[in-house]
């Protein structure tokens, strides 16, 4: 089994169950030292570390490649690397607004470019960790790439859209044997928080005891990688392990195709390259 882009618990809960393990990375620094820890703890020695930048369609297109080239089956492609920030816009090399280049447009090109090998290894699976504060959120169709717009709202912006996204790739995978399901892992105490500036991290120093900790956060990403009862079930949205329900906005087929169709000219989707 291979698995790509996941995070340190998802990736020590699998190497534990004997999972040749991808770990999809912009800092190698840190995931070296994670890979290092699950090795020692679990036994498995089939955990790697690849780079990935997910705010760059260059880094994604090279990681694919290096994927390809690499492992000839892929069973799980999670995606669950994510960036937040509060005030601080910024634009990517590629003309994208950061947090929706990262959380959105990267994941998008990526699963595009694994689609052949997850085909290949079917029944495969594809995760969307996405978020309940899509809720707080409205995607602007007609201005998905948000340049200049609060990146703490996108940040809500870009799970919708995670959402969305998934809901519409299980439409257009149905009968292809790669089923995809999006959940929401719950409120973490994890490294994302330590972008909230002051006054504003106060209330959170407030709540954050009460938050999951990223193992127990974890366990609805790996119900929906390996669970035997879930095989073959598509389209669905999980929050604590169980089917939950969606907002009939994320749901529509029309937005679904719509972002499909914005998302494919703003990531520079080739002729060439695969198409869903």
């Amino acid at each position: 089994m291979s698995i790509s882009g996941i995070g340190k618990e998802t990736a020590r809960d699998l190497a534990k169950r004997g999972a040749k393990v991808i770990m999809a990375c912009r800092n190698l620094e840190t995931a070296n030292k994670a890979r290092d820890e699950i090795i020692e703890g679990t036994g498995n020695k089939d955990v790697i570390v690849k780079k990935l930048d997910l705010s760059s369609l260059k880094s994604v297109r090279e990681f694919a490649e290096d994927v390809k080239r690499s492992i000839s089956k892929l069973d799980v492609l999670i995606h669950n690397a994510g960036t937040a920030d509060m005030f601080k816009s910024k634009t990517t090399e590629d003309g994208l607004e950061y947090t929706m280049a990262t959380n959105h447009f990267g994941p998008f090109l990526l699963t595009h470019l694994l689609i052949d090998l997850l085909k290949q290894s079917a029944p495969s699976r594809i995760v969307v960790v996405g978020s309940e504060l899509y809720r707080l959120a409205a995607l602007n169709l007609d201005k998905l790439n948000p340049i200049g717009t609060l990146p703490a709202y996108l940040y809500y912006v870009s799970k919708c859209a995670n959402i969305v996204f998934s809901q519409e790739l299980a439409r257009r995978l149905a009968d292809t044997g790669v089923t995809v399901n999006c959940l929401h892992p719950g409120m973490i105490d994890s490294g994302i928080w330590r972008n909230v500036p002051f006054p504003l991290n106060l209330p959170l120093q407030l709540l954050i005891d009460f938050f999951k900790t990223p193992e127990q956060g974890a366990q609805t990403t790996i119900l929906l990688a390996v669970s035997e009862e879930l095989e073959g079930v598509t389209g669905k949205y999980y929050l604590d392990c169980k089917e939950f329900f969606l907002s009939n906005r994320v749901k529509d087929p029309a937005k679904g195709k719509k972002l499909w169709e914005l998302s494919e000219n703003f990531v520079g989707l080739e002729p060439t390259d695969p198409h869903i």
